[in-house]
């Protein structure tokens, strides 16, 4: 009796007594059955602007300054998005503010791998849309690797960087999180930045975290047809 229970199961006989073997086969279906259903994503919805938008051909003088300075600028054109179309609604603020942001972008002594590197990593803090989509592809062009792009937009440090990334990186994750940075932070950077480097790297952060903070009060979209690259927080 105990050598019949204990003789390997015939899977023909079992089929001829009408049972069926618990095969690999069967078992991925009771799997496949009992599995929770995959929902899939919906499109996150546009970011709707708090502020209306201005027709460029029905600016008022001081608003037609702002922009005829913005396009004879380093930038070199001028885009009704973004922080742009904000600050054409205070014009005598934004003037001052482009003028700054130009300044920092394309005229300190900071290369402009480093400097791109630094706005993305104050984009993804501030989850700030916009500026992480202006400057993602901008970043990429000025050197930043893509793997170190898509690492930052995950909210993962770097670590195929090259060392002086991690070192911005460093000073960046201390500043925004501590609102101070230790000596050795300051050190790793100020190596290969120098004083002048320095003041103009944290003018650099501080420029970017106004852009952030801007583009996330009024809520400034994205071009037509752009994914946000970013979870957009709920907030009533």
């Amino acid at each position: 009796m105990l050598r019949r229970l204990l003789a390997p199961l015939d899977a023909d006989k079992l089929l001829n007594n009408g049972v069926r073997p618990f095969s690999e086969t069967t078992m991925a279906k009771k799997q496949k059955r009992t599995s929770p259903r995959t929902r899939s994503k919906a499109p996150a919805k546009p970011l709707l602007s708090r502020l209306p938008a201005l027709a460029p051909d029905n600016l008022t003088g001081e608003q037609q300054s702002l922009v005829d300075a913005i396009k004879s600028g380093p930038r070199g054109q001028f885009n009704n998005e973004g922080p742009f179309a904000v600050f054409l609604h205070a014009p005598a603020y934004g003037a001052l503010a482009q003028k700054l942001g130009g300044h920092l972008r394309f005229n300190t002594s900071v290369p402009p791998r480093l400097s791109e590197f630094a706005i993305l990593c104050t984009g993804q803090f501030w989850k700030a849309q916009y500026e992480w989509y202006a400057h993602a592809t901008i970043a990429a062009k000025q050197g930043v690797k893509e793997a170190t792009i898509r690492d930052l937009k995950a909210g993962r440090a770097p670590k195929s960087a090259p060392r002086d990334e991690m070192a911005i990186y460093a000073f960046v994750k201390e500043l925004y999180a501590k609102r101070r940075v230790s000596n050795t932070t300051y050190v790793r950077v100020h190596k290969f930045l120098g004083d002048a480097g320095m003041v103009e790297l944290t003018g650099i952060l501080g420029y970017y975290v106004l852009i952030s903070m801007t583009l996330n009060v009024f809520r400034m979209p994205l071009p037509e047809g752009e994914a946000l690259p970013f979870k957009e927080p709920s907030v009533k």
